[in-house]
């Protein structure tokens, strides 16, 4: 855990795919089978393998000064584009009878505890950090679709902010999306430690704005973040 002088922890940052959340199954399995349920039948390993090209070659996601109700619309077109693109680069002769039909079924997928899942001790350990009365939220890169999962998980209530690139105009790794969640906590950056599970969007980003940062992949288990608090030296603050 990196650390520099600072004082009590009075908060916790979380990203939230990969560090407290997880799928559970590939993007090539759903896909594969939400396809099928619409007239397609691709192999999952390739359209995993399409995705990853595909998702690695789009624009950001990031659409500023609109309304929630613009950018929601402009990130459900994003991820349509997405979706197209991968199939097509899957099998460029695949043709769904109706393919908005079949992505909004693929589009409701991701929003449901059908498809993603907590990473084991994350409740937990979110509960433990409650009764020590950290302040707590979640700094992410996913659309406004969290919002809506993180109820379906039955973790919403352990946040005090969530902050997404839909709220601010901006994504990690830019250092803008950690200060409205620092404002929104009311909290300065060296009484905060940030949990993620990617180094360049994550941990950099928060070490430079002088937050402690810890890599999930440190923990052999989630709640092993409550030992590690403590073992750095980061007790929290007496209420």
């Amino acid at each position: 855990m990196s650390q520099a002088s600072r004082g009590p922890l009075r908060g916790v940052l979380f990203d939230a795919a990969g560090t407290l959340i997880e799928l559970r199954e590939t993007v090539g399995t759903v896909y594969a089978r939400v396809a099928a349920q619409h007239g397609i039948e691709l192999p999952a390993w390739r359209l995993d393998d399409a995705f990853g090209r595909i998702l690695r070659q789009a624009p950001p996601r990031v659409f500023s000064n609109r309304s929630s109700d613009a950018i929601a619309d402009r990130e459900r077109a994003w991820w349509q584009s997405v979706v197209r693109s991968t199939f097509l680069a899957a099998d460029s002769t695949a043709r769904f009878r109706d393919f908005d039909g079949f992505f909004a079924a693929l589009f409701e997928q991701y929003a449901t505890e059908e498809t993603w899942r907590l990473r084991p001790g994350v409740a937990e350990t979110l509960h433990v950090l409650r009764q020590r009365e950290l302040r707590t939220g979640i700094v992410s890169n996913f659309d406004l679709r969290l919002r809506v999962l993180l109820q379906r998980l039955e973790i919403d209530e352990f946040f005090d902010i969530v902050v997404l690139p839909a709220d601010c105009g901006a994504a990690k790794p830019d250092a803008r999306i950690f200060e409205v969640a620092l404002n929104g906590l009311g909290l300065e950056a060296a009484s905060v430690l940030y949990l993620g599970d990617d180094p360049e969007r994550d941990g950099q980003p928060a070490q430079a704005l002088g937050m402690a940062e810890l890599d999930v992949a440190a923990l052999a288990d989630f709640e092993d973040l409550i030992i590690e608090i403590e073992r750095s030296g980061l007790a929290a603050a007496t209420p």
